[in-house]
């Protein structure tokens, strides 16, 4: 069934949120791997799940570029901020600064001011080993990745990517087709599956 082995790596994943997690509490995930920097956010579909695979698969939309980042991250603390009755001005201020100069040398990879001046630490730090593969269908390739960290969690992750204005219903449909081959071809086996619809 796993027809291409795309890739057979070893990377370190670090995450980043505040220290009383506004991003990961609002289904934010902000991580640096190898030095590479991404943030996953949660898709609105403007539509509410009416049966179990639209329940069981999460969408994301994935940013890679980091002015973007920032200026998201930014924004999603600055509202919390606002929303707080404790919020003080210092830390609006600093937040605003990030927000000013996000097109400017504060945006280096390497440069991690904006980290300290948003607040924002590494609260999780591993090593994974990643193997991946494609599975050519009519309807276009599906791919799983199967993830073992250093401290013994495994993960697979069944992923679809779909356009911007995208059928994701038929997307789901391959999702679940797949899911339906490794449950029968991996039953017993020490793997958490996670099923992804992301827009790019």
């Amino acid at each position: 069934v796993l027809t291409t082995l795309s890739f057979d790596r070893q990377f370190r994943d670090q995450y980043f949120d505040s220290p009383d997690f506004i991003l990961t509490l609002k289904d934010f995930w902000l991580r640096c791997r190898e030095g590479l920097w991404e943030l996953k956010c949660p898709a609105v579909s403007g539509t509410t799940p009416d049966n179990d695979t639209e329940t069981l698969c999460t969408r994301y939309r994935e940013i890679t570029s980091l002015p973007l980042i920032q200026s998201e991250v930014s924004r999603i603390i600055r509202e919390h901020t606002a929303e707080g009755s404790e919020s003080n001005s210092s830390q609006r201020e600093q937040i605003d600064k990030v927000a000013e100069n996000e097109d400017t040398e504060i945006c280096s990879a390497d440069d991690t001011k904006w980290l300290n001046d948003l607040n924002l630490v590494c609260f999780a730090e591993f090593k994974t080993e990643c193997c991946s593969y494609t599975l050519e269908r009519e309807a276009g390739a599906v791919r799983v990745d199967l993830d073992q960290a250093d401290f013994g969690y495994c993960v697979g992750e069944i992923e679809v990517l779909v356009p911007e204005g995208g059928d994701m219903n038929a997307a789901l449909q391959r999702i679940t087709g797949t899911a339906v081959e490794l449950g029968k071809l991996m039953f017993g086996q020490n793997y958490r599956f996670f099923f992804y619809a992301k827009n790019i």
